[in-house]
């Protein structure tokens, strides 16, 4: 008999076709003798909607009122799923976050798992009972009801896995695993049968949405080994762990990234600390900064160019601008931008590989307007609308020859 925990995103459960297929797949893991624990997103878009009925409201409401209403999401889809397991004969209770002993930081909106508390799920276990619960949120110091970001739910599908150390952790969702690129988008696009945290970690960071970043960052801590795979497709998917089977691939995906802005400060003085003072303050307002790019300076000045996520571009451009007005230079922004990246362990052993990427992307009359590299990862720039192009050129020179 082993634990297995099983996640399911809002498609999965979008509606009651669906609830019944997936309280099919828990009931017949259930079945073979395994303990069962099944961690499930809000359906379809409830999130959302929910976000859109808080705006008809109040557009600024406080995002501790914000986590009140978004928890609604999860713990409707918990009761329905709980129900379409009962009505097909197995034992089941479905928990709230907080009632499955998720305790967490203080931060609405994007808070943090501290711990968990799994007397609960332990006590309902030892009952035979199929535990459903409800990913996504928790519980802080002060009693208030927190949620994960987006997300959450396979950060809180691993984290019991770890918690209560299970054999399996299967992340459910709507594509049969892991592909090397957007299988909707890219025809090539093959499936993994295995990837390691780092090169899953860097796909998710850089626009992969199979899994949230954060979940892969906490299987790779806790060694919590994942398996990707569809709730609509009865077939094997790709496994995530730390070392997997070596084969002759450079690269295991290609990727894009649109949530992206472009932010330049052109014209600044060329002198010692600037760059120092930008980006301490834009870390002191929680502005992630990803690709940076600094000009080699002119007639006393520089520019420095970099690309942080769109929603904190209007809070960079501010605070740019407060602090550089000044000294005469002039901050722009530009939202019409994407990033494209190619990520594989196989870069460490294989010289050649930028050189690849960006032939296919000269051949395809893509331009390049800035460049980021790291020891398995290589992302560039371009415009948006080319994005998809771009994704499918660099596949084609990796997988398709």
């Amino acid at each position: 008999m082993a634990l297995i925990v099983q996640k399911f995103g809002g498609s999965s459960v979008a509606n009651a076709e669906r609830v019944a297929n997936v309280a099919g797949i828990v009931t017949d893991a259930y079945k073979e003798g395994n303990d069962v624990i099944v961690v499930v997103s809000a359906q379809g878009d409830t999130t959302d909607d929910l976000i859109a009925k808080a705006n008809e409201i109040n557009p600024n409401a406080s995002k501790r009122e914000l986590d009140m209403l978004l928890t609604a999401g999860e713990q409707m889809s918990i009761a329905l799923l709980a129900m379409a397991i009962e009505k097909l004969g197995c034992p089941v209770v479905s928990l709230l976050g907080w009632q499955a002993g998720f305790r967490t930081s203080r931060t609405f909106g994007a808070a943090r798992i501290e711990r968990i508390k799994t007397e609960r799920i332990q006590s309902e276990l030892d009952k035979r009972k199929i535990v459903v619960v409800a990913g996504f949120q928790g519980l802080n110091k002060s009693d208030d009801l927190t949620t994960l970001g987006r997300g959450g739910s396979d950060t809180s599908a691993v984290a019991i896995a770890a918690a209560l150390h299970a054999d399996r952790c299967q992340i459910f969702t709507d594509v049969t695993g892991v592909f090397t690129a957007d299988p909707r988008k890219v025809s090539g696009a093959r499936k993994l049968e295995e990837i390691n945290y780092d090169e899953m970690l860097e796909l998710a960071t850089l626009g992969a949405q199979v899994l949230n970043h954060r979940s892969v960052e906490m299987a790779k801590k806790y060694s919590v080994e994942l398996e990707v795979l569809s709730s609509l497709v009865r077939e094997s998917g790709t496994i995530v762990k730390e070392a997997v089977k070596m084969e002759k691939m450079i690269i295991r995906g290609v990727t894009k990234d649109t949530d992206v802005a472009q932010i330049s400060v052109v014209g600044m003085k060329d002198i010692p600390g600037n760059a120092f003072k930008m980006f301490s303050k834009l870390a002191a307002k929680k502005i992630n900064i990803d690709v940076i790019l600094q000009s080699i300076g002119r007639d006393g000045t520089k520019d420095i160019s970099f690309t942080c996520s769109k929603d904190h571009a209007a809070a960079a451009v501010e605070l740019l601008e407060e602090m550089f007005s000044v000294q005469g230079a002039k901050v722009t922004c530009n939202t019409s931008v994407a990033k494209v990246s190619a990520v594989g362990a196989g870069m460490q052993t294989h010289s050649g590989t930028a050189s690849k990427m960006f032939g296919a992307l000269y051949e395809a009359g893509i331009n390049i307007s800035m460049i980021s590299t790291s020891e398995i990862t290589i992302s560039v720039l371009i415009e948006k609308e080319l994005a998809d192009q771009a994704v499918s050129a660099v596949h084609k020179a990796f997988f398709e020859q």
